[in-house]
């Protein structure tokens, strides 16, 4: 049987989740860069932040029990996921710059220019842009589909990398003086609420600027999904959000 403190602490788990879930830009802001800047349908924006999430949480589940059930100092546990965080801030700080200077370099080439030709002794100039040229008439380029994989899973690691930083000292230490199922009982709905969150904030973000178009902005897509990402990643590692 599940003890008031058990629910108290499920309650509390359930809470802090959410805040820290919204709070964090990182936990949703890279997704939503990255599905508009590679024009991922929503599905797979999901699919990846569900796989993310998933990998972000099961980090510190491990070490949690890994460290309980060794019976480890708390502040030794605190120092671990600490540096956690720091590898995983400036990780997706090196991410978003990489990402950026790749975009700069694709809107420099596909910027608009112009050529001159001739017809029957008229010369006209017809002004386009290789992207958009060549956006419906061939194949993506097997090097862009290999960006795009790597790109989800640049981001998976660094997500795998990153600490749930109250889950451990504040949630699992508590729940685990009490009992094995309430140190489950927390940690699930810790999980569940995190990932829920971000699904959440994902899927309406990318809703709402489906409906959005900047089409002089189109080809520094990338170039902003990678300073977005670096933003993220500077928030984390120097205001500590």
């Amino acid at each position: 049987m599940i003890s008031p403190e058990i629910l108290l602490l499920c309650g509390t788990a359930a809470a802090i989740a959410f805040v820290h879930t919204l709070l964090g830009p990182d936990h949703y802001l890279p997704f939503v860069a990255l599905a508009r800047s590679r024009e991922w349908s929503l599905a797979r924006t999901l699919r990846t932040t569900l796989l993310c999430g998933s990998g972000h949480i099961v980090g510190s589940v491990i070490l949690g029990f890994v460290g309980i059930y060794a019976s480890m100092q708390l502040h030794a546990l605190e120092w671990v996921e600490g540096l956690r965080g720091d590898l995983a801030a400036w990780a997706l700080v090196s991410f978003g710059l990489v990402y950026m200077a790749w975009g700069l370099r694709r809107a420099w080439r596909n910027r608009p220019h112009s050529h001159w030709h001739s017809h029957g002794g008229e010369r006209h100039v017809h002004v386009h842009t290789h992207q958009a040229t060549h956006a419906h008439v061939h194949a993506a380029p097997a090097g862009d589909d290999h960006r795009r994989a790597t790109a989800s899973w640049a981001i998976f690691i660094v997500f795998v990398l990153g600490p749930c930083e109250p889950l451990i000292p504040i949630l699992m230490f508590p729940a685990a003086k009490e009992s094995l199922v309430g140190l489950l009982a927390v940690t699930l709905v810790f999980a569940l609420v995190t990932v829920a969150t971000m699904l959440a904030v994902v899927a309406v973000s990318v809703w709402g600027l489906q409906s959005i178009r900047l089409p002089r902005m189109e080809r520094f897509s990338e170039a902003i999904a990678g300073g977005t990402i670096t933003l993220c990643g500077l928030s984390i590692a120097v205001l500590g959000l």
